[in-house]
Order: C-alpha cells, then structure tokens, then sequence
C-alpha cells in the first residue's frame, strides 16, 4: 500500500531567447503547458533560465562587457514583476509545481543582481525564494552573493521539493540544511555550458561528470530524488555571443555542453539524459522509493550524532540597513524586501 505520493516530473532542457525575460517567460509558459499535457506535476527549469546564463563573464576581459551587465541587468526581474507574476498564474491555472531560474533584481539598487531560484506551488504561491549563496567563478563578476533565508524545502501535496543552484551543490552544509528539512525532491539547476579554460589547452572543467558525481551524491545521502536540469545554449545566443567577439566561438564550439536527467535515491542515474538538443525529460517518481535505502544510512535521523555535531544555519534575509523610525527593534528597509503579493483570486486566468 503507498504511503508516499508518487507523480511525474519534468526536467527542461532548452535555452532562454537570450536576454529578452519578456519573450522567455512566454517560452517558459509553452513549457510549462507542455509538460502539464504530458501529466507532469512538477517542472524544474535550468539556472537562471529567465533572461540567460552570463557566460560572457568566462570569455572575455570584464571592461569588455559593461554594456553585457547593463543588458543582463535590465533583462533581470523582480519577484514582484510582471514576469514572475505571469508564472505563477499559469501555474494556479495548469495545477502543477514549477521550479523556475532567474536573474533577480534589486529594489534598492539599479545595478545589483542575484542569481536566484524559485519553487511555485500549484495554487501560484512563492513557496521557496532562494538566491545563491556564493556565486561561482566567473558568476562573482555578474551576481552578488546570497543569504540563508531561501534555504527552505516546501512541503506540498507531491512531497517535500528543494533546490540548490549550481555549485551550491558542492557545499555539503548548504545540501544537509535541505536534508534536516526531509527533502524527497532536489532540484539542481545549471548552465549551458561552463568553460574553465580555453580547449586547445586542455583540462577544462567536465561539467556533465560533475554534475552527474554532485547530482548522485545528494541524492544517495538524502535518499532522495534528483531532478538534474540544465540551460542550453541554442544559435542564436552562440551567434550573438560571437558577434560580439570572434574568438569566441572555440570556446563556444569546443566546450561540452551540460546535460539534464533524473537521479535516483540510490543515486543512480534514471533512463536518458539530454545534452545536445534541446526537449523535455520526464519521470515517474515514486517517493515510497525512499523509505528503503533510510535503513542503510539515514544522516537526519539515526545515522548521525547529534551529540558530537551541531549546525546552525540562519535563515535570514540580508538586508542593505535597518531603518529605526521610533519602533521597538527598527525595521528592515521595506524597499529590497521583495516578497511577491498574493494572487487576487477575482482576476481573470488567461
């Protein structure tokens, strides 16, 4: 008899129309539609999938790219834009959970950006706002670094889904957090492609053998599902990004491509995975699949010593002042505190 809920879910692989958030998020809609006919439940998009991943910061010098930052900025949203908002209404209207990557804007400043994810119920609601904690490498160029408070797993009707973006899912103390929440579902999210050194050279980064090492590590110690997504990179971003810089192109051309795919709670990896077209993976998860492997090693519950270790994680959101107006304790600055408002349920569903 199942104890647990037991759903499909899709991984999308695709690309952003590149730095253009308003004709991406009508993209991400079409996805969304798509799978939802396909009976998925959950659909999880890649890293910053709304405008585009900067990969320019890894190409060349950054006093060659203000007017890239000026653009990826602009293309940016904020969780309370008009962007987010179209979102979460076709989520409330198809009944599904989406997990979606964006470029997050600042509301106290024009020039600050976070890389940041969402986790969307399916009654619209923001039910996980996590921005990044460290951007990684090149990402220090483009992002600023997060804060604890989107450390959250959401617990919903299909089971308790988290997520992590990129490199946080080499932190082992940012992936235990999601763990001591009894995670079942992790999303992880990536870019197209992650160049570390230019090809002739050799020695570039393996991004599909890590994230696939990564993906199946989380996975095998929480005991619980992976949903592996990663941005790709179609002709038109190539093509602009070459434009803009010829000798791009071989590090464009030469450096693998991620991969998106599903991972089990033993770790192992579940039917295809997607890489070199774009498309959407589905997966029947089955959350009574985690119970089993709990009796092998069960690092939040009788595997641990919580004696010995003791993590305190704070799960606050950082904010740039806190503004004293006579009231006991202050208040934070009301303008970056960006918490989307509520759906009006009197407002029509297009």
């Amino acid at each position: 008899m199942a104890l647990l809920p037991r759903f499909t879910a899709a991984a999308v692989h695709a690309a952003p129309v590149f730095l253009d958030k308003a004709a991406t998020t009508e993209k991400a809609i079409s996805i969304m539609r798509e799978a939802a006919r396909k009976g998925a439940a959950f659909v999880a998009f890649p890293e910053t999938y709304i405008p585009a991943f900067p990969v320019w910061a890894a190409i060349s010098a950054p006093i060659e790219n203000h007017d890239l930052f000026a653009r990826m900025v602009e293309e940016s949203v904020f969780v309370d834009g008009p962007e987010v908002d179209q979102l979460r209404r076709e989520a409330r209207r198809l009944g599904i959970f989406v997990s979606m990557g964006i470029s997050e804007r600042s509301k106290v400043s024009v020039g600050c950006i976070w890389n940041a994810n969402l986790i969307i119920g399916d009654d619209g609601a923001i039910l996980v706002h996590h921005r990044k904690l460290v951007p990684t490498f090149y990402e220090k160029l483009i992002w600023a670094a997060g804060d604890g408070d989107g450390l959250r797993v959401a617990d919903t009707r299909i089971g308790k889904l988290g997520t992590l973006i990129c490199g946080e899912n080499t932190n082992p103390l940012a992936r235990y957090a999601l763990m001591a929440q009894g995670e079942q579902v992790h999303v992880s999210s990536w870019p197209p492609i992650w160049p570390t050194r230019p090809p002739s050279g050799g020695g570039n980064f393996n991004n599909v053998a890590a994230n696939r090492i990564r993906a199946s590590a989380h996975s095998f110690e929480a005991k619980a599902f992976g949903i592996v997504t990663a941005g790709f990179m179609d002709k038109a971003m190539r093509d602009a990004l070459v434009e803009r810089d010829r000798n791009a192109a071989k590090v464009l051309d030469e450096t693998s491509r991620a991969a998106s795919f599903f991972v089990s709670p033993t770790g192992d990896q579940i039917g295809e995975m997607l890489q070199e077209d774009e498309g959407i993976l589905y997966a029947e998860l089955d959350l009574n699949l985690c119970i089993e492997p709990k009796q092998f090693h069960d690092v939040v519950g009788y595997y641990n010593r919580y004696d010995v270790f003791d993590l305190k994680v704070r799960r606050q959101r950082q904010e740039p002042a806190a503004f004293d107006d006579g009231l006991a304790g202050g208040r934070p600055a009301e303008a970056d505190r960006t918490a989307a408002p509520p759906l009006q349920e009197d407002l029509a569903i297009s």
